[in-house]
């Protein structure tokens, strides 16, 4: 089982322990498919989830989903699916006390690996007493006497704020929860070093994040004239635009929430790429070997990648079937570059 699915049933378990209501007035917070939610799970719930993949699973199950949490919205029972970083989990929990009515619930879970024994100390901080239990190694807890007399509307204010774009260390718009939220990853910093400085013509970046790589592209080539970037998570994107905005503020990027595993929806000149290679919480290679498809698809034949990877990732035989060229560019005791040409179908 893995620490999602542990929360989604303590959250199931949870849920079956709170007294009755209007089961469609309720939003979800971080939601993901589950065969076994129960069957109050109507398609009226309002339902959040800025990861692609999983929104899409839920669209595929007849639910309405969001990226981001709709404003004004208030709700009698807000569920939250807790994330691993902190002050994302944090934001999220003060999203839910401010979305929840007068009388309402808060109910939130996490995986005892993935923040589950702080749960209780942050909704309480927030809103007063809590309950709780534990389940199928998850935590799950819930306010257990709501009156917004009881809210900290100071730290209410403070952690909603947690979740808004801002500096990062490295000097780029950023936001919490995102991949390498705080500073550049060395394998795009490899990547980034190494870029050729005449990239011509529609340039994409695969797995933008906060757009890091696509600003040091349009950084070293001024020969780019289209930049789109595609990213599952679309929480990165707002930040991205801001930070290629100081780049290149002449052009208008593409900014798409996609999943790059799908396929891409045109071609281009040249492909900058440092892909993911988990799913949530899951060590998955093939979602790398599946972006080097991607690639390969979305490239004209005169088109390149350039592509980042960790060393122990065997995306090597995938490069090499998918591209006539392939080049080692560089390698370092924890990352390897490459340039591949002459995409094949």
């Amino acid at each position: 089982m893995s620490p999602d699915d542990a929360a989604l049933r303590a959250l199931q378990s949870a849920w079956q322990q709170l007294p009755g209501c209007d089961a469609d007035a309720v939003l979800f917070l971080g939601a993901q498919p589950a065969p076994f939610w129960p069957e109050a799970a109507t398609p009226q719930w309002r339902r959040v989830q800025p990861f692609r993949p999983w929104a899409e699973a839920l669209s595929a199950q007849g639910f309405e989903v969001q990226p981001e949490c709709p404003q004004p919205l208030r709700a009698a029972r807000v569920l939250v699916l807790a994330p691993r970083q902190r002050q994302w989990a944090r934001a999220l929990m003060a999203q839910a006390v401010r979305a929840a009515v007068p009388g309402g619930v808060v109910l939130a879970a996490a995986g005892n690996q993935a923040g589950g024994r702080s749960l209780a100390d942050d909704l309480a901080a927030l809103a007063g007493p809590v309950q709780g239990l534990a389940r199928h190694h998850a935590r799950a807890v819930w306010t257990a006497a709501p009156a917004d007399a009881r809210i900290d509307a100071g730290l209410l204010q403070a952690w909603c704020a947690l979740d808004a774009p801002a500096p990062n260390r490295a000097g780029y718009i950023s936001r919490a929860g995102l991949f390498a939220a705080e500073a550049v990853d060395a394998g795009s910093a490899l990547l980034a070093a190494v870029l050729p400085a005449d990239l011509r013509g529609e340039v994409a970046d695969l797995g933008a994040g906060w757009g890091y790589l696509a600003c040091a592209a349009l950084a070293r080539s001024p020969g780019i004239t289209g930049m789109d970037l595609y990213e599952a998570d679309a929480r990165a994107l707002e930040p991205a635009r801001a930070n290629l905005a100081r780049v290149r503020p002449d052009l208008r990027p593409g900014l798409h929430w996609h999943d790059v595993a799908r396929g891409l929806p045109r071609r281009y000149d040249a492909i900058v790429c440092n892909p993911p290679f988990h799913a949530g919480r899951d060590g998955r290679p093939a979602l790398g070997q599946a972006f080097i498809d991607a690639a390969a698809g979305g490239l004209h034949a005169h088109g390149q990648l350039w592509l980042v990877a960790n060393r122990h990732l065997p995306y090597e035989a995938t490069l090499h079937r998918r591209f006539g060229q392939v080049r080692p560019v560089r390698e370092t005791r924890g990352f390897k570059v490459f340039r591949a040409a002459e995409p094949r179908a």
